[in-house]
């Protein structure tokens, strides 16, 4: 199982901070995670394509789609930050 938490417009458009999933077989990814969370239907498909340069982290570390994921990481989905 992993941690999944949602940040800034994600979480305002999928309606939570986040939650645990059950990794699917062949659910290895971060990428495939996406694709995973972008089929369970309207709130996670429409949130994921409104954010196309998706910002990843896998245990509190920036990371990329094909970074690795197992058993009790936890991830963080969020847009990209900017500051002035």
């Amino acid at each position: 199982m992993i941690h999944v938490r949602y940040f800034a417009s994600l979480r305002e458009r999928i309606g939570h901070d986040e939650e645990h999933i059950e990794l699917p077989a062949g659910v290895d990814t971060l990428g495939a995670l996406v694709t995973h969370l972008s089929a369970r239907g309207a709130p996670w498909r429409e949130a994921l394509a409104a954010t196309p340069r998706l910002m990843m982290a896998r245990n509190q570390t920036l990371a990329r789609a094909e970074t690795e994921i197992s058993d009790g990481d936890e991830i963080g989905l969020f847009p990209p930050v900017t500051g002035g």
